[in-house]
């Protein structure tokens, strides 16, 4: 059986390097009311292999002979009874928490409705997407589809696919003071206070003024920032100013944690993370502690990537730093995904020295 083998080398690490080394204060907090938003339509995707909504269906019928006519080619609905070339879809389109500019272009994700097997080769006709029923329009989406996962061809993606109509502000307007929001995994009333400290010291440095603190922790996950009297005829200057703030200091007082994204398939670690000795299979990959790697390996088809670990000599343990680890899947080809849920494994195992956070959920 082809097997591809990490194996963990004890070895001895003298330095690491700081996990969150250049953060700013922009990198994990918003404004409170500053928050992402949705704009949705719905949209007729053709040029389907047959794989298509049945053309007895009146929901995507109606619309695309409407479509039809509307393009110089008028057809009845009886006409598209036999076709299976189109689906109606659900489209939907994110909205950053820090808005939109008309102009921009920004990705969709497309549903089937109907009974359409796979979308696979479509196209998507021009459609208009609102934030709700009878709203003005924000953005027309069309484009190619891409399938991001070929298990689930009823579901699709458009990169840069809507383009937008209309300016979207999602950031709320300053005056005397403004609360910022830290992101979830960064939250802790230590974390939120070294923020609110550099916040005040980045200030007085540069301005070189004293008196009452500007920030002032409300709760774990939100900072209360004052704008002093002589900024508040332009609170913008003052306001980007902050959110330069040098972070770096407060986030090294965070526990280590591992906050895993699977749709961008993104890892990111707050910490020094540690791996105890283990040994996982997944697939056709196995992670131990157990093979010596000067030792020639029994399997003659393996690929092999070596791990150094980290020897506390003051105790018997010997750990592995899971940046490593991360660096050998890359060598072995292992996609981001199957890394996550190796991850997960791990902890599951107990031997993850961090806490786990997946989309959101730790």
């Amino acid at each position: 059986m082809w097997r591809r083998i990490v194996t963990i080398v004890t070895c001895a690490i003298i330095c690491a390097t700081p996990a969150q080394a250049g953060k700013i204060l922009r990198d994990i907090t918003r404004v409170k009311g500053e928050d992402g938003s949705m704009i949705q339509g719905l949209g007729l995707v053709v040029g389907l292999n047959g794989t298509g909504d049945d053309g007895t269906e009146l929901a995507m019928a109606r619309p695309l002979a409407a479509a039809l006519t509307n393009m110089g080619n008028p057809v009845s609905i009886d006409d598209l009874a036999n076709s299976k070339s189109a689906a109606l879809v659900l489209i939907t389109c994110h909205i950053p928490r820090e808005g939109a500019i008309t102009g921009d272009e920004l990705e969709v994700t497309l549903s089937v409705l109907n009974s359409a097997q796979s979308l696979k080769g479509g196209v998507l006709l021009m459609a208009p997407l609102t934030p709700r029923p009878n709203a003005p329009v924000y953005a027309f989406a069309n484009g190619r589809l891409h399938i991001p996962e070929e298990d689930n061809p009823t579901v699709a993606v458009i990169g840069r696919g809507a383009q937008i109509v209309r300016d979207i502000n999602t950031m709320p307007n300053i005056s005397g003071s403004f609360d910022l929001i830290i992101d979830a995994p960064y939250a802790g009333w230590g974390p939120a206070s070294s923020m609110a400290s550099e916040i005040d010291q980045n200030y007085r440095l540069s301005s070189d003024r004293l008196g009452e603190p500007l920030a002032r922790v409300i709760n774990p996950r939100t900072i209360r920032v004052t704008v002093p009297q002589n900024e508040r005829s332009n609170p913008g200057s003052f306001f980007g100013h902050v959110m330069e703030t040098d972070i770096s200091g407060a986030l090294r007082k965070l526990p280590a944690q591992v906050i895993c994204d699977t749709r961008a398939g993104i890892i990111v670690m707050t910490g020094d993370v540690q791996v105890s000795p283990t040994v996982i299979t997944h697939k056709d990959l196995v992670i131990t502690t157990l093979v010596d790697p000067l030792a020639p390996l029994v399997q003659t088809d393996s690929e092999f990537a070596a791990l150094q670990t980290e020897n506390e000599t003051d105790n018997d343990s010997t750990t592995a730093k899971l940046q490593d680890l991360i660096s050998a899947f890359d060598q072995l080809d292992v996609p981001p995904i199957e890394q996550i849920q190796i991850i997960k494994l791990i902890r599951d195992a107990g031997n993850l020295h961090a806490r786990l956070i997946i989309d959101g959920v730790g």
